[in-house]
């Protein structure tokens, strides 16, 4: 451990020496001629332009070059630990800033970047010496005290912190800074009494300062004092101070003590206020997010994130907050009009986007998807699930060559997420389906369980267009066996197991496997009608046609069906 930084610099023989505890950093220079003297400053101006374009491999090259000939140039020395900074390279951006304050001790921007990388590298014993340095060169700036002073505090070496505080005393006299950093002293050691007296002390200076109240509350609570924090924050009211920081304190105090309304309306009363940020207060929203099992909490959420909209009407992030709160409860189409105000305040938040076209598939609103669709992927065009779900809503509205460019496209911006590469590929399939054309849909139900050999909807569905084409229906009943273990009681997936299992003729399998699904979806028409058509093929007609009639009044209305009853026998 470096116990002090001492510089020894000689300019004898082209060298500079830095030591630092049992070990010297040594710079060794040259004589330079005249020629030297002017590639340097050629070089070093090239650099400097380089950085200004921002190529940081030009300038390091050319910093490197001027190093090269002038290895105690320190200029050049702390331009590459900039660069080598900027890159988050801390080891290599130390070596070159100790040089450079190796060769000049005098700058204080040397020193300070040094500062910045042990910052970075959490080397706190190295980061107390320079600020020693800083305070030696820069005797009558208080910051580098205080920062110093952190320095000791982050490593629990609280002596030294507070010798460094009776330092600034001495020197600059007590100041609200001074005492709040000493009263963390306190509270790190565990002596809440003696932090609240230096609270106390800034209070009784400036009795209208909201913010020592709320660090005097904080100290109270931490201490288990809660009791006291709140009787202390509701005093400041009497006083005539309004804040809402301290609705926002009084809050999580009867939060902590389950004064669940009383908390909320002290919520309201901070939400109301506009000088609280919006950021806040969205954020304050999102934290009900976790708790809305509960009914109580999503009303809540939507109380406060309505007050945000009418106190912030022309934030967009407003709307935003509260059409999640509405999309969490349900409440679809409230959501979709608070997102589209959203929108119309900023359209470049693009989950918003995402969210809409989310609301229109899942309720059905092909059309307003389409167009929601189509003008999201204008303003983000590199966006795949803005392409895939514009494509989803094609699909169905059964215009599959419109909805095959868009999945394409998803497909081709979509490089890292396998699972919803998947998803493009399985949609891709079942649109070349719908199209007929069987070679690219197997070809994209291939890929998409390449991607994802667990995708029980592509299971599922390849199974069940393989068996209706009566093709490769071996590989169809592994599929749609793999799909049904995989997803356990699900009707469909029972049910396109049952018509593959019909399709080879296992009928008894089948049967087994229809009535599980129809257990559990004892509602649907097209069941019925599997059902009945196993029946027929293992020769209980009567109880074939009884089923045909179920369909028939579930719903189901085809030629073929109407076939089945009226000639009482099976018609593909």
């Amino acid at each position: 451990m470096i116990k002090k930084l001492v510089f020894v610099l000689s300019f004898v023989s082209g060298v500079a020496v830095a030591q630092q505890n049992n070990s010297a950093v040594i710079v060794v220079g040259r004589v330079l001629n005249a020629e030297d003297s002017v590639q340097i400053k050629e070089k070093f101006f090239n650099g400097l332009k380089a950085k200004v374009a921002n190529k940081s491999v030009d300038s390091e090259s050319y910093f490197k070059e001027v190093i090269g000939i002038d290895p105690s140039n320190h200029a050049a020395l702390y331009e590459l630990a900039c660069i080598y900074h900027l890159r988050e390279e801390e080891s290599i951006a130390e070596k070159y800033a100790r040089d450079a304050v190796t060769v000049n001790s005098q700058n204080k921007w040397y020193w300070l970047l040094l500062a910045d990388i042990y910052k970075s590298n959490k080397n706190l014993g190295q980061l107390a010496l320079v600020y020693s340095d800083l305070i030696n060169l820069e005797p009558d700036n208080e910051e580098y005290y205080f920062d110093k002073a952190n320095v000791y505090f982050l490593s629990n070496k609280i002596k030294e912190a507070e010798t460094v505080y009776s330092d600034i005393e001495k020197r600059f006299g007590t100041s609200a800074e001074l005492i709040n950093a000493r009263q963390r002293i306190y509270q790190k050691q565990g002596n809440p009494n003696k932090a609240a007296s230096e609270i106390e002390k800034l209070i009784a200076a400036s009795p209208s300062d909201v913010r020592n109240y709320l660090n005097l509350a904080s100290v109270y609570e931490k201490s288990g004092h809660l009791d006291k924090a709140l009787v202390m924050l509701q005093n400041t009211k009497s006083l005539g101070i309004s804040n809402a920081f301290v609705n926002l304190a009084i809050a999580d105090i009867y939060n902590n003590i389950g004064k669940k309304d009383d908390a909320i309306a002290e919520l309201r009363t901070a939400f109301a206020d506009p000088s609280l940020a919006v950021d806040a207060k969205v954020g304050i929203v999102l934290s009900f997010f976790t708790k809305f099992k509960d009914p109580s909490a999503r009303a809540d959420a939507a109380e406060l994130a309505k007050i945000i909209t009418e106190v912030h009407p022309t934030e967009a992030k407003s709307y935003s907050v509260y059409g999640d709160v509405l999309y969490q409860d349900g409440k679809l189409s409230e959501a979709r009009q608070t997102y589209k105000k959203a929108i119309e305040l900023n359209n470049q938040a693009y989950l918003v986007w995402e969210q809409v076209l989310r609301i229109d598939i899942s309720t059905g609103d092909f059309q307003s998807a389409i167009k929601d669709g189509e003008d999201g992927i204008s303003i983000f065009p590199a966006q795949a699930p803005l392409y895939f779900y514009t494509a989803i809503a094609y699909a169905q509205s059964g215009k599959h060559d419109k909805a095959i460019v868009h999945l394409q496209e998803a497909a081709n911006l979509e490089v890292e997420d396998k699972n919803f590469l998947s998803q493009i590929y399985s949609s891709l399939g079942d649109s070349y389906n719908g199209l007929k054309k069987y070679k690219e849909s197997d070809d994209a139900y291939n890929k998409a369980l390449e991607l994802n050999p667990d995708n029980t909807y592509v299971l599922n569905n390849y199974a069940y267009y393989l068996s209706l084409r009566g093709e490769n229906l071996e590989k169809a009943a592994q599929m749609s066996a793999k799909s049904v273990s995989l997803q356990p009681g699900n009707a469909s997936f029972e049910d396109t197991y049952a018509w593959v299992l019909f399709k080879q003729k296992k009928y008894a399998d089948a049967k087994k496997w229809i009535e599980k699904a129809i257990q559990k979806n004892n509602s649907s028409g097209v069941l019925a009608e599997h059902y009945g058509d196993i029946l027929y093929f293992m020769g209980l007609k009567a109880e074939a046609v009884e089923q045909w009639l179920r369909a028939r009044e579930t719903g189901v209305k085809s030629l073929i069906l109407e076939k089945k009853i009226n000639e009482k026998k099976f018609f593909d």
